[in-house]
């Protein structure tokens, strides 16, 4: 009874190990005026943080180390400033201050982080 089984069984031992780490490279074929800016910001107690802004009309696009990995934000529709969301995350910048939600813990939860730009001024 348990010989059907057995190939089935090796098949997924030895798919298994393949499946542990996958590595995808995504291309965007971003045309015309391409701007990327890293922007430093200061989130109070918590590490320093640096998003990556990458803008490319109709292409916006925000990277955010979260949790030792960087994760790509979009750009939404937003009644004011600018909205970027990934997943469970939205981060939302206005001027010098941004935060980052966890929207998993609901609509008026606080910010997992409250951050303020860090200005350089010559």
């Amino acid at each position: 009874m348990l010989r059907p089984l057995a190939p089935l069984a090796l098949s997924l031992a030895l798919a298994t190990p393949a499946l542990a780490v996958v590595e995808l490279n995504v291309g965007i074929n971003l045309r015309g005026d391409v701007q990327i800016v890293t922007t430093p910001y200061g989130c109070g107690a918590e590490e320093p943080l640096t998003v990556r802004y990458i803008n490319a009309q109709p292409n916006f696009f925000a990277i955010i180390p979260i949790e030792g990995r960087d994760v790509v934000f979009v750009n939404v529709i937003s009644a004011s400033g600018a909205k970027y969301v990934s997943g469970q995350y939205e981060w939302w910048n206005k001027g010098t201050d941004a935060t980052l939600h966890d929207v998993t813990e609901g609509l008026d939860a606080a910010p997992v982080l409250t951050c303020a730009e860090n200005v350089q001024t010559p």
